[in-house]
């Protein structure tokens, strides 16, 4: 394994939030509630439950969310995000924002309904 402290920033950057689908999750836990991973594969529409579940483990390995496993009948699982998690959204807002500008969009809740920081 790498160390990460020897390793280019957009690399590492790359390596935490590449993909199609690892921002998005963040902005669906953005709202403080936990959400079931039912509700995060509703909000995001055309995820495969693979390509989900590996985007969650992914995050949860970077440190970015958290699995509660809640052991009852019916077991439910819900995802928040940590306060390393919480430390992204400044960035993403930033990226989001760039993104309007580039789009020429005056606003992205008509476009994006993961989103619920923006």
């Amino acid at each position: 394994m790498t160390d990460e402290k020897n390793i280019c920033p957009l690399k590492y950057l790359m390596k935490t939030f590449g993909g199609k689908w690892k921002m998005p999750i963040i902005c669906i836990l953005s709202s403080k509630q936990p959400q079931r991973y039912s509700t995060i594969k509703r909000k995001l529409g055309d995820i495969t439950n693979m390509m989900l579940s590996q985007s969650l483990k992914e995050l949860e390995a970077d440190g970015l969310i958290t699995r509660t496993q809640y052991n009852e009948v019916p077991t439910h699982v819900e995802y928040s995000l940590t306060k390393r998690g919480e430390g992204t959204l400044e960035f993403i807002t930033a990226a989001a924002e760039w993104a309007l500008k580039e789009m020429d969009v005056e606003s992205l809740q008509a476009h994006c309904s993961e989103c619920s920081m923006l």
